[in-house]
């Protein structure tokens, strides 16, 4: 692991912890990169809040990555996934591993179907009555 790819983690946990107190509790955060692509990541995110607007969601996003990151950093995104918190495979996931603010890492693994090579999983939480907020 690149002392590049530490840094991305960490900047994208503490965007994690910001959007977290901004807009409310993340069911899962988390940055995924894919077999097909090594060099570039995915992030994954489910909350009741994006998931009520996905476009938005996205948008508010990459604004967010734009100015609290760097520009530069996406470039390094491939995609921006948005789960909804209620789907059966997001809340075994959550089930299965769990962890808030901090960075679990997975490899060689397989997430909804998709062959991971390697991921960060910043936030996996079972949701709520207090992730609706």
């Amino acid at each position: 692991m690149t002392t590049a790819t530490l840094e991305l983690r960490d900047k994208f946990a503490k965007l994690e912890s910001d959007i977290s107190a901004a807009k409310g509790d993340f069911a899962f955060y988390a940055l995924f990169a894919r077999e097909d692509l090594p060099d570039r990541w995915d992030l994954m995110i489910s909350a009741p809040w994006a998931s009520a607007d996905r476009t938005g969601a996205i948008e508010y996003f990459v604004a967010r990555i734009k100015t609290d990151i760097e520009p530069d950093a996406l470039v390094k995104l491939s995609r921006i996934i948005i789960i909804d918190p209620e789907e059966a495979s997001m809340q075994k996931l959550n089930r299965t591993i769990r962890v808030e603010h901090g960075a679990v890492e997975v490899r060689d693994t397989d997430f909804f179907g998709v062959p991971i090579k390697h991921a960060y999983i910043i936030t996996s939480k079972t949701a709520s009555p207090a992730l609706a907020g």
